[in-house]
């Protein structure tokens, strides 16, 4: 090739690498400038993966898109691995008379009376190698080698920058991709149906339903007052199916307002109405091949309920504004805190609907119908709580056991966790007493005959639950309980005998 030729050569690959935006299209032009100025067969540009030790085949000229997916190599694998080992160009002649020449491409078949010539240049980043410029060309005796390898070289330096944009692209993709394993793994532990809490009669058979239910594409209906935990049943349902690793959309139908409802289940056309300045995809879509919680249903619309309808029988809908039928496959999770029965007999609910959505109910009780579940829940919560806020909190004082023992708990497990967060916020000691427990809870009867304490009562009862938990904190031993109290060993002694605390209880 002559100079003025290179010049051209050389010229045209830079504006290749300034044409298009896309970084693989330009490097295709120049693959493909290279293959009609240098008679280049097939070429490539590999780039090496730091993490696995692997070499990609990143672009390509002469090769099917197979097998650029198919052939990989290791560092130091073949002419290509050994370049960008060790940075150093190679040229050969003949590839047929080379012992290491791979061709794992299988794009080289051996014919008679013809050959060819292979050179391959790294790609460097700064003095480290990130990749390599490959080219065959038909075997010429006249064609200088080492010339054709010093073009390349120069050529390989000029790509450089589109090759690691390339490759942080790649690796940022790898991180995305791993970051997101990492949180799927993290949603299905933290859905896992172990950390729903409850040991009582009727959550273990909540327990076994989720577990009956979750593998199936079964409609469920999930019924319950508002706080049991309706959305973490979902959630568990969802990540321990066999769509786990497909989208999980939520939808709170009670938070929409009408005019928007059917838009964001279903989605809506540009023009479909004031405001619709461009398509946008429902939710139904978004869930495609997942899964779609549908809170509060209850509060739908008769006419959306139509289109919901239509989806849970045929699978199919129309975007608001649109003429095209949709195809759609979702799982459906509804929850409710409504009486649907009664909803259906007063025509506001339908009741097709209704049947539709119960194929498999799961109901779950009030925390006042799982008393033995409460302390369980409270350790969970004190433990959540005094771990984000750094206090060292160890347990409940026995009369704040009593106290949340007997509270009815109208917001159910929702109301017991914001009451422990307020109690750990307001503790500044090892224990939770009762009066850190809001005022609900300090008169926190269902009956409004409950009986006030007076304030020596009152009083009494509290200088009882201090002596009961030094005691509890110092094994038995009185003289460190008085010391905790700020007291006398006597003046201990003379309130524990008064309130028949013995010492001997706690050793």
């Amino acid at each position: 090739m002559q100079p003025i030729e290179e010049v051209t050569l050389l010229y045209e690959i830079t504006r290749a690498l300034n044409e298009h935006l896309d970084l693989r299209k330009s490097l295709y032009k120049v693959l493909d400038i290279l293959a009609s100025s240098m008679d280049m067969v097939r070429g490539t540009i590999t780039i090496l993966d730091p993490v696995r030790n692997e070499i990609n085949i990143e672009v390509a000229h002469g090769l099917t898109s197979t097998a650029m997916q198919r052939v990989k190599y290791k560092l130091g694998e073949g002419i290509t691995g050994r370049v960008i080992e060790t940075g150093k160009a190679v040229a050969i002649p003949k590839i047929s008379e080379e012992p290491l020449f791979l061709d794992r491409t299988g794009s080289r078949p051996k014919r008679a009376g013809r050959d060819l010539s292979f050179i391959c240049v790294p790609i460097k980043k700064g003095k480290q190698v990130i990749g390599a410029l490959s080219v065959d060309r038909p075997f010429d005796a006249s064609y200088a080698l080492k010339k054709g390898e010093k073009l390349l070289a120069v050529i390989a330096a000029m790509i450089a920058g589109h090759v690691i944009k390339l490759e942080t692209i790649r690796m940022e993709k790898e991180r995305l991709r791993e970051e997101n394993r990492r949180l799927q793994n993290v949603l299905k532990d933290k859905y896992s149906i172990r950390n729903i809490i409850g040991n009582s009669n009727k959550m273990r058979e909540v327990f076994q339903m989720v577990s009956q239910v979750s593998k199936s594409n079964a409609t469920v209906l999930i019924r319950g007052e508002s706080g049991t935990g309706k959305e973490l049943v979902a959630n568990s349902i969802h990540y321990n199916s066999l769509r786990e690793k497909n989208a999980f959309v939520k939808v709170n139908c009670a938070a929409l307002p009408a005019t928007l409802i059917e838009s964001e289940l279903f989605g809506h056309e540009k023009g479909a109405f004031t405001g619709a300045i461009k398509q946008k995809l429902g939710k139904f879509e978004l869930a495609h091949k997942g899964t779609i919680f549908l809170d509060e249903i209850g509060s739908l619309g008769l006419d959306v309920q139509a289109n919901l309808l239509r989806i849970l029988q045929e699978k199919e809908f129309e975007r608001v504004g649109g003429h095209r039928t949709l195809k759609t496959d979702v799982r459906i999770i509804a929850a409710t805190n409504k009486n649907l029965e009664r909803a259906v007999a007063d025509e506001t609910f339908r009741g097709d609907l209704y049947y539709r959505l119960n194929v498999f109910p799961i109901y779950l009780p009030p925390l006042r119908e799982r008393k033995t579940d409460i302390l369980l829940l409270a350790d969970f919560f004190l433990e959540k709580y005094a771990g984000q806020n750094h206090k060292d909190i160890k347990r409940f004082s026995t009369p704040a056991i009593d106290m949340l023992m007997e509270y009815h708990w109208p917001g159910n497990v929702r109301e017991l966790e914001n009451c422990i967060e307020r109690a750990v916020l307001l503790c500044e000691e090892g224990v939770i007493h009762s009066y850190h427990l809001p005022p609900t809870l300090q008169t926190g009867r269902e009956s409004d005959t409950v009986p006030v304490l007076s304030l020596e009562d009152a009083v009494a009862s509290l200088e009882k639950e201090m002596i009961i938990d030094a005691l509890k904190n110092t094994h038995g031993h009185i003289t460190a309980a008085a010391r905790i109290l700020k007291t006398t060993v006597r003046k201990f002694a003379y309130k524990a005998g008064k309130y028949g605390v013995d010492y001997r209880h706690y050793r």
